[in-house]
């Protein structure tokens, strides 16, 4: 028999998925699908806000980054893979390189090859990540965080204050031509601005096309301090052209790494 917990757990991660497939879920329709209350959907669309997925809004929620995995070809996974493939190549054979707690960003990781790299990262799933033997993954360390595994607070802040990196690959909630890089979670905003700081060459941003054009709650960096953004083939020239009117050189990849 499931425990309480895990009933709650797997109606928890229902929800994610319905508002993942559809972007937004409403508290009454959740409610008559699991026959639960209103009060106890609020309670769960307020567990995954806290934990930076979604945002509320009155009556309903809409989503802010996926937690919960989706089939890989129907997902942005090809997408990312192909962006972080890309985005290894700007990676040199020496290089002290900053990777946030995006899920994109860190699959730069398993693309870095032959290179004796040094990798920088608040992202405690990296240990997780294949690695070529040449490559240093050093955690900062600080306060584990749930369901990112990101790890923030002073002490994560204080380690990276101690290190210059000669670039910095950074995932996004949101990126936008005005707005620069944003995030609905507040606690990553100085773990971000920090790493762009202690960058002494080019900032690289890695977001899909679900990414460009958002704003969310927190802005993590101006957008004159990016160089480098890589992206998809489903962003629309418009979008990419307000990105290159600011001087930051632009990428489109489609699912097999293929650049236009």
């Amino acid at each position: 028999m499931k425990t309480n917990k895990e009933v709650v757990d797997k109606r928890r991660y229902d929800i994610m998925h319905i508002i993942q497939n559809q972007g937004y879920a409403n508290v009454d329709e959740l409610a008559k699908r699991f026959s639960v209350s209103r009060l106890t959907i609020r309670r769960d669309l307020q567990y995954w806000e806290e934990k930076g997925a979604l945002e509320k809004y009155y009556g309903g929620a809409k989503l802010v980054q996926n937690f919960v995995e989706n089939d890989y070809e129907n997902s942005n996974e090809p997408y990312k893979n192909a962006i972080a493939k890309f985005a290894a190549q700007f990676v040199k054979d020496g290089d002290t390189i900053f990777i946030n707690t995006s899920s994109t960003a860190l699959l730069v990781t398993k693309y870095i090859r032959n290179k004796k790299v040094t990798i920088i990262t608040n992202n405690a799933k990296a240990i997780f990540m294949d690695h070529d033997p040449t490559v240093t993954i050093v955690l900062t360390g600080g306060e584990l965080r749930i369901p990112k595994e990101s790890m923030i607070g002073d002490f994560a802040l204080n380690n990276l204050q101690k290190v210059n990196a000669n670039k910095c690959f950074l995932g996004c909630s949101g990126i936008c031509s005005e707005n620069g890089m944003s995030t609905a979670i507040l606690h990553e905003v100085s773990i971000n601005e920090t790493m762009v700081q202690r960058t002494k060459g080019e900032v690289f941003i890695l977001a899909d096309a679900t990414k460009i054009g958002v704003t969310h709650k927190f802005i993590a960096t101006e957008i004159h301090n990016i160089t480098h953004l890589i992206t998809d083939t489903r962003v629309d020239d418009v979008a990419i052209e307000a990105f290159k009117q600011k001087n930051i050189r632009t990428y489109r990849l489609d699912p097999i790494y293929k650049k236009i």
